[in-house]
């Protein structure tokens, strides 16, 4: 399907898009202050719920799509064994190129890693009756990350599709620390940098969780992994799959998804889509409104999705580049941390 098919965001979108704010001022410098100073607080339920059950009273054969992903295993397979074959080939290289390589290849391997680990954590490869299997793939897919995340990723993502923008429950959303420190175009830029070190550190800070069995049979392969990938080929290797990781999963373009998926850029729209050719190399979560509205289908079928129901989403603000995404949210002071929709779920008020 032709991303320039799609319709654009709104006129104001798009002028500010062209270099100006939505109200005709000019671009902030570097030192400016976003102008939020709170969350998008709402009193109403999510909008995949009901738009969830419209498509399925109209079109029951996209629960059809709901299946598992049989290449998806395959997928993970090849990317884990790129990686390994880049430690072995990163042992001699200087340190710059190392660096370099991390960021340009390793960060969009690793990258796509963790949003393979994200379908999985859908039970996309296996099916739901095979929960086992879908938890174990995904801690192979954690191998290259270099650290280990991929069963705690799981426990706090049911949250965040179950209770999304929810006080206290989604920790996808932002503290408020986050909001009222990094309000300037160059803590945006430094708060985008650092984002593998928030989405780690969050959950601990907000919805802490007892640990659970398979977060330490994780975290025990991962340092298994890790040692025997320093025994065999020294420090270079861990340095470069690390390295990866922060720098695939901070200031790069395929981390625009991070902000393109649930950031308030046009108000009274929590969730945007974005269609264009990264998808091709993240497991299309771009697809991002499908993907909410329909958690269960693989992201390999959101895509049909779309085309099943288009009345649904073609009408809808989409992305159009995650680059771009990047560059507004630094520069466009409506925008920030605090560019979030919030709500009180029952459970948040109760404690539970």
């Amino acid at each position: 399907m032709r991303v320039d098919s799609a319709p654009r965001l709104p006129r104001q979108v798009q002028q500010s898009r062209a270099g100006r704010a939505p109200n005709g001022a000019s671009r902030p410098t570097m030192g400016n202050s976003a102008s939020r100073s709170d969350f998008e607080w709402v009193y109403t339920d999510q909008p995949h719920t009901q738009r969830r059950k419209e498509i399925l009273a109209k079109y029951p054969a996209i629960k059809a799509l709901m299946r598992p992903d049989p290449r998806l295993k395959w997928a993970v397979l090849a990317l884990v064994l790129m990686q390994l074959l880049a430690c072995w080939l990163v042992r001699s290289l200087a340190w710059r190129w190392l660096l370099f390589w991390a960021y340009a290849f390793g960060g969009c391997v690793n990258h796509s890693l963790t949003l393979a680990i994200h379908d999985i954590s859908h039970n996309a490869a296996f099916g739901t009756g095979c929960a086992a299997r879908n938890r174990w793939l995904a801690v192979f897919a954690n191998l290259p990350v270099g650290v280990p995340y991929a069963a705690s990723f799981k426990k706090y993502h049911v949250d965040h599709h179950r209770y999304l923008g929810g006080d206290g429950l989604d920790v996808d959303v932002p503290t408020r620390l986050e909001g009222w420190f990094f309000c300037t175009p160059a803590r945006k830029l430094l708060w985008l940098t650092l984002q593998p070190f928030f989405y780690s550190l969050r959950p601990l800070c907000v919805h802490p969780k007892a640990v659970t069995r398979m977060e330490v049979l994780n975290t025990l392969v991962q340092l298994a992994a890790d040692v025997a990938i320093f025994a065999l080929w020294g420090l270079k290797p861990m340095v470069y799959l690390l390295a990866s990781s922060l720098l695939g999963l901070g200031l790069h373009p395929i981390s625009g998804h991070f902000v393109a998926e649930h950031y308030m850029f046009l108000k009274g729209h929590e969730t945007y889509s974005y269609y264009g050719p990264l998808n091709w190399i993240t497991f299309n979560v771009g697809y991002h409104v499908e993907h909410h509205d329909f958690p269960s289908i693989p992201g390999c079928s959101l895509p049909l999705v779309r085309q099943m129901a288009p009345e649904y989403y073609d009408h809808l603000p989409q992305h159009h580049s995650w680059v771009k995404v990047l560059w507004d949210f630094v520069f466009e002071d409506s925008l920030g941390p605090y560019a979030r929709v919030k709500r009180v779920y029952r459970l948040a008020k109760d404690g539970l």
